[in-house]
């Protein structure tokens, strides 16, 4: 088997937009030198391919033995496969674009795949998919649209996620408390929280004002949306609203203190306050829950955030993309093929990247699930597909991390009281159409 290698998190002297600029530049012209045929060296010419991608050691060690099953099952086409932790990744990643040495496979989410996509870093995939070589057959229509940049297909998704509110099922039952309940209205919830606060003396939730997922269900639930195309999909009046729900929700004791609200937002998925036992619930993607069991002996439940349901969607969790410019594009492309619609392939990945995007491969992975937490998780997922909308949100576009990172700033400004709601929602529109370039 070849080796694995993990990348590391050098420092950098720029930021990670200044990298990301710089590392576009470059594979435009990489990309059209590279528009002639591939090197297909699969039939027994001897053929690497670069692969890169973030996790923790577990997905690090799935990723390698689907890959060694690619490689077992052609034994023309080998990997250097290079992982490391989120943090730093997307830095390394536009290093190595702007360095000529861009990996012919690379693993993306939904806060980059816009920029990559739009300066011509990832190769479209959508005449792929048009003569075979990219099966998407059995791929939920809002997962694969979720991958669309402008009328191209810029990454295949590796796992659907959606929406999860996790909450502590012990802390409920020590204090003889009811489960908050799918379909609850916000303002319910918020009261359900209060009396969590009350009897248990520990904050009903965590505060989402600042957590962007919570948001844009709350807007498609009011016939708005976060964007709109390459605008954005709300007001100043929108963003009051939000903020004024969780001003009240403080104001009745339903959150924690706002030092504590600043550390759930600050912290990773193993330290979010329903873990770490400081709040009641905690607002994550779904497929996060067993992540989070493994940070708390309590029982934890898993619900859809308050309101219609039908404002959630399949969310890609993440992707994986081709690079434009690599040699080996045809093969590249079957890799991605595999990994998403092999059956043993996704029977190695399992849920590590949130459900298998074949519908077909998702039902036999779920049959042998052996993790509660997941096969919870699953059941869940599975609920809610049959209530999501048929109006999937498109993929955000560049500036997305910046608004995300725009959102918790301003709020923690609304929740420290530094701003009122209305001088908070001024704030991070201004923000937010700065970030995504928008009129």
């Amino acid at each position: 088997m070849e080796p694995i290698t993990r990348a590391g998190t050098p420092a950098q002297r720029t930021t990670r937009r200044r990298l990301l600029a710089a590392a576009l530049t470059v594979p435009l012209l990489l990309g059209a030198a590279a528009c002639g045929g591939d090197d297909d060296g699969g039939s027994g010419g001897g053929t690497e391919l670069s692969v890169f991608w973030w996790g923790a050691e577990k997905r690090a060690e799935l990723t390698d033995k689907a890959l060694a099953l690619y490689s077992q099952k052609h034994p023309g086409v080998t990997f250097k496969k290079t992982w490391q932790g989120n943090q730093g990744y997307f830095d390394k990643l536009a290093t190595l674009t702007a360095g000529g040495n861009a990996p012919d496979i690379f693993q993306l989410d939904d806060n980059y795949i816009s920029e990559y996509a739009a300066r011509g870093v990832t190769l479209d995939l959508t005449e792929y998919t048009g003569n075979g070589k990219l099966d998407v057959s059995k791929f939920p229509e809002s997962l694969l649209k979720y991958g669309e940049v402008d009328g191209k297909l810029a990454g295949v998704a590796l796992g659907e996620n959606t929406q999860g509110l996790v909450y502590d099922k012990t802390l409920l039952k020590k204090n003889n408390l009811p489960e908050p309940k799918t379909g609850m209205s916000w303002e319910d919830f918020i009261s359900w929280a209060a009396d969590v606060s009350k009897k248990s003396k520990l904050p009903g939730t965590q505060d989402p004002s600042a957590v962007y997922q919570a948001l844009w269900v709350f807007l498609r639930q009011n016939g708005k949306d976060l964007y709109a195309g390459k605008q954005l999909g709300f007001d100043e009046a929108d963003i009051t609203k939000w903020f004024a729900l969780w001003k009240g929700a403080r104001d009745k004791g339903a959150t924690p203190t706002p030092d504590v609200i600043h550390e759930g937002n600050a912290s990773d998925v193993s330290k979010q306050l329903v873990a770490t036992g400081k709040a009641g619930t905690s607002w994550v993607w779904a497929n996060q829950m067993p992540e989070l069991k493994k940070s708390t002996d309590n029982e934890l439940g898993l619900i859809a955030y308050p309101g219609d349901t039908s404002a959630q969607w399949a969310r890609a969790s993440m992707y994986m993309s081709a690079f434009r410019g690599s040699k080996h594009k045809d093969i590249a492309v079957d890799v991605i093929n595999f990994l998403a619609n092999d059956p043993e392939a996704g029977q190695i990945l399992g849920t590590d990247r949130g459900l298998p995007p074949n519908l077909d491969v998702r039902k036999q992975v779920a049959a042998t699930v052996e993790d509660p937490n997941m096969k919870q998780t699953i059941a869940v997922m599975d609920e809610l597909g049959k209530k999501y909308g048929p109006n999937a949100p498109t993929v955000p576009p560049q500036g997305h991390s910046k608004v995300r990172s725009e959102l918790i700033r301003v709020a923690e400004e609304v929740i420290y009281g530094r701003q009122t709601p209305e001088q908070g929602a001024a704030a991070f529109v201004a923000a937010a159409k700065a970030a995504i370039g928008a009129s």
